[in-house]
């Protein structure tokens, strides 16, 4: 079973220096029928202004992903790391028991489009963590998060995956699901064929009861798959 959570139905926050798109309930943006999916609690489609950011907060017993598409973040938290995450790389923090962090747009230019993702974690509590890596935008299905790090992914508190889709138009690419577990599809861009249902760019697909996901490329793509329990 496929479901469609169309790009335009999400929910939105505009703050002048930061505009974002919300595919689940977050913040001021409230729907009881979008409260997240399996353990995917939160993507969020931010756009930064240059020079603006989020100042110091604080999280606990939430693993965040951000997926850096235009631009670059400048990360600081309270465990002392101070990093610079480029177009294209991931970072996975681990809130653990708690963290503060920033996150600023460096550039006095060009503006900052990232997603924020978060998924919760399997155990509360422990030692806050910090990743971060390049997995590259060559054609392929390329694992980029898991529990175990395998692949050389980073590495998840939770029984998930996070694959990077890249795909030329034309091209198919297909994933094998376990029975029982389920999986979304987010589209960053392009336009994408999943099981013959099609996604445009900002579409997600929740996917459950499925054997297989059958990737077809019908404009180039770039997508995120997450395989959840």
């Amino acid at each position: 079973m496929i479901t469609i959570r169309n790009a335009h139905e999400r929910g939105r926050a505009s703050f002048g220096w930061l505009n974002s798109r919300h595919t689940f309930s977050f913040g001021h943006y409230y729907d009881p029928a979008h409260m997240g999916f399996s353990r995917l609690r939160v993507i969020n489609d931010d756009s930064v202004a240059p020079g603006a950011g989020f100042e110091t907060h604080g999280h606990r017993d939430m693993e965040i992903i951000s997926y850096v598409l235009e631009g670059s973040i400048a990360h600081r938290d309270s465990s002392g790391n101070e990093k610079v995450l480029t177009t294209g790389e991931f970072q996975l923090m681990s809130a653990g028991r708690g963290i503060l962090h920033s996150e600023f747009n460096p550039s006095t230019t060009q503006p900052l489009k990232f997603l924020q993702i978060w998924i919760e974690p399997e155990v509360s509590g422990g030692e806050p963590g910090y990743q971060q890596k390049d997995f590259g935008n060559e054609p392929a299905l390329t694992l980029v998060v898991s529990p175990d790090g395998a692949e050389g992914s980073l590495v998840i508190k939770q029984d998930a995956r996070l694959y990077q889709l890249w795909l030329e138009q034309g091209q198919e690419s297909s994933l094998a699901l376990t029975s029982g577990r389920r999986a979304w599809v987010q589209l960053v861009e392009g336009e994408l064929s999943v099981n013959g249902e099609r996604l445009a760019p900002g579409d997600g697909a929740a996917i459950s009861n499925e054997s297989r996901l059958d990737f077809t490329a019908l404009r180039p793509v770039r997508a995120l798959i997450f395989e959840l329990p």
